[in-house]
């Protein structure tokens, strides 16, 4: 192949926005059933709906819902564990009225529950069917007719017959929030998670053990800072479950004998944060042996811990895990994917392996049908930065570098850079193939996925660095990051660029609003404008988030509107895109429009596009399209290089360009 020299940012790929959606789907979460393995796809060409698909023993799969469901749920406006599986039937909650549905074999869905008195008002979630089959446990989150927002509403654990409909019977109440309702193997004990405001999950959790016949709940572990998650039964009556208690989630067992017992000790991380329910990152095995995914350096892996205790490592393919299930005394099923291949769902035999297990596809990742020369694959970079009180610190990231086996940019340039922000603030940048990542690199743009202080990953220590010190520390992190690429010549220190969505909007607005902003441009998906007002309007899973991130308000208002971008409109004068859903319930269009015509008002270059009928994240296959192609255009018009031909990208209008 021929290699052309050319601007950077202006190179041909076959990685379009069309690529992008064509056949994509948004794998998440596995369930086994017996012979059959069960797991959800997240469909951008059908409108964002979330299918459930059935693979039988014999290799055969089925779509499982008919048009006109989807299943997803509303809890804690992220969702999660939105359907189970058990005996052949699935359960599930549906999007559009939130009820929870029945399907047997063969047969259309079924409502369980009744229509609420308020539209969308009674949402269910991870659940699972008792031993017996005839009861269903799981979290409910209920908006009362009337209720005055995030503070009337209830989120309890009830019980349901899990065949004909009925009316919930609620066991575990009181509480702001529960989690994982888990019945033991004799059904006589329910072990749930329970925590309270200003609390997020990952900062403190209790694990509770609810006697079914008394009504006595007893707490076997966690508590003020310690976040506990994933509880699991076995079926000797023993409760596994992680935990961060010593720095770390790592892997523990209660049992009425022996009390807690550490299982695995390791300096990596086996849990992640609980924005979404029902995750599952290790499942022991009929024999004791235990497979553990665990995360280290910004790269997952699969381990084994064997009955005398011992760990190895497992030799797969794989950087990235998502769901691990049992399947069998010898296998597990996974939701897993590598920086070249995106997320699929595969079957790893166990069988006498200790680092050489077999891995079967189940649910192939789609062909893209492109040369792997055209994918960046992720360097884990630890960079040095600052903390507020201006001591160092060290950060981290991925890097990726261009990689396009057509191109090279002209001889003494450099490529511009990326700096991306992950959303949470309390989450990680992930290793595995993202096709939207990769349209950036393969046309020239360096990129740097920051795992900056607060992120999950590196330890209890290094997630709460955040703590107080949201806008701060997230956004030192970007600029150093980018400043350190530019010094290693990695990167044209002229054209940094800064984008984020959610919580990684705000990091970007922060980072354009600093006096000194190393950054010519930015793009900002859905992001916080506004502290103070997210305060006020957000939902009830993160009403108090705020309080743990800058201060409880409104006894710290001072601090809030000083570490609002809206506070320092006067800095910004970089060129920025805004992108936002119109029904976005975690971050209003109010706050994108605040800034936006601030912007306008200042004569700075800006670009607003609005998403009809999105939430807090794009699902339409259009509406994807339209956002990333746009924002190429956006950079493309900044920094006066071409687009690519043939590609038939719509110019996105920017105000206030030649100011």
């Amino acid at each position: 192949m021929t290699i052309s020299e050319q601007a950077y940012g202006s190179w041909a790929t076959p990685i379009t926005s069309e690529l992008l959606v064509a056949a994509a789907v948004r794998l998440s979460e596995v369930r086994v059933d017996g012979a059959d393995v069960v797991w959800s796809e997240g469909r951008p060409a059908a409108g964002g709906r979330t299918q459930l698909v059935r693979r039988g023993g014999d290799g055969g799969t089925a779509d499982l819902l008919p048009d006109g469901f989807d299943a997803r749920t509303g809890v804690h406006e992220y969702g999660g564990a939105a359907w189970w599986v058990a005996g052949g039937v699935t359960w599930f909650t549906n999007w559009a009225d939130q009820r929870l549905y029945r399907v047997a074999p063969g047969a259309d869905p079924e409502p369980l529950t009744a229509e609420p008195a308020v539209p969308r008002g009674d949402r269910f979630a991870d659940g699972e069917v008792s031993p017996d089959g005839a009861s269903i446990y799981c979290v409910r989150e209920q908006h009362p007719v009337g209720g005055r927002g995030a503070a009337d509403v209830r989120n309890e654990i009830v019980r349901l017959d899990a065949h004909a409909p009925s009316t919930p019977e609620v066991l575990v109440t009181g509480y702001d929030f529960v989690a994982a309702p888990r019945l033991s193997p004799d059904g006589r004990v329910l072990a749930h998670l329970r925590w309270n405001h200003p609390a997020m999950p990952w900062d403190a959790t209790e694990l509770v053990l609810l006697d079914l016949a008394s009504g006595t709940p007893t707490v076997v572990a966690g508590g003020p800072g310690e976040s506990v998650a994933e509880p699991v039964w076995t079926p000797d009556g023993a409760l596994w479950f992680l935990s961060d208690r010593d720095g770390w989630w790592n892997l523990y067992r209660w049992s009425a004998a022996a009390g807690v017992e550490s299982m695995v000790r390791i300096e990596a991380e086996i849990g992640v944060p609980g924005w979404a329910l029902g995750s599952a990152r290790y499942v022991v095995l009929e024999d004791g042996r235990v497979v553990f995914a665990r995360q280290r350096a910004g790269y997952d892996g699969l381990a084994l811990r064997h009955p005398d205790g011992a760990v190895s490592e497992l030799d797969l393919p794989f950087s990235g895990y998502a769901s691990v299930r049992a399947a069998g005394p010898d296998g597990v099923v996974v939701v897993a994917g590598s920086p070249t291949t995106e997320p699929e769902v595969a079957r790893i035999d166990l069988a006498g392996a200790h680092v050489d297990p077999r891995v079967t596809s189940l649910r192939p990742a789609r062909d893209l049908g492109i040369d792997v020369g055209y994918l960046s694959v992720p360097e884990h970079v630890s960079f040095p930065s600052v903390a507020p009180d201006g001591t160092g610190r060290t950060s981290h990231a991925l890097f990726y570098p261009p990689a396009n086996p057509g191109y090279q940019g002209p001889e003494h340039e450099l490529p511009p850079l990326l700096v991306v922000i992950h959303g949470g603030p309390t989450a990680a940048a992930v290793p595995v193939l993202q096709v939207g990542l990769q349209y950036w690199t393969s046309r020239g743009f360096a990129v740097v996925d920051v795992n900056y202080g607060g992120s999950t990953g590196y330890g209890r220590a290094y997630r709460e660095e955040l703590l107080g010190n949201w806008g701060l520390v997230d956004v030192a992190d970007c600029v150093a990051a980018a400043r350190w690429l530019a010094d290693q010549r990695r990167a044209d220190p002229s054209r940094l660029c800064i984008r984020g969505g959610s919580a990684g909007g705000y990091t970007t607005l922060a980072a354009l609003a600093l006096p000194d902003t190393p950054f010519a441009a930015g793009a900002d998906h859905y992001g916080v404008s506004d502290l103070e007002a997210l305060a006020a309007e957000t939902h009830k899973f993160e009403s108090r988030y705020l309080d743990r991130l800058v201060g409880p308000y409104p006894q710290a208002r001072d601090v809030y509107r000083e570490r609002s971008p809206i506070s320092h409109v006067e800095r910004l004068t970089r060129p920025l895109i805004v992108l936002q859903g119109s029904e976005d319930a975690v971050v209003p269009p109010s706050q994108s429009e605040v800034i936006v015509d601030a912007l306008r008002g200042k004569g700075v270059p800006v670009a607003y596009l609005l998403f009809d009928g999105e939430q807090h994240g794009f699902r339409r296959a259009e509406n994807i399209r339209r956002a990333i192609d746009a924002e190429l255009s956006f950079y493309a018009q900044v920094f006066g290089f071409g687009l690519p031909a043939g590609e038939g990208i719509e110019p996105v209008t920017i105000e206030n360009l030649e100011y």
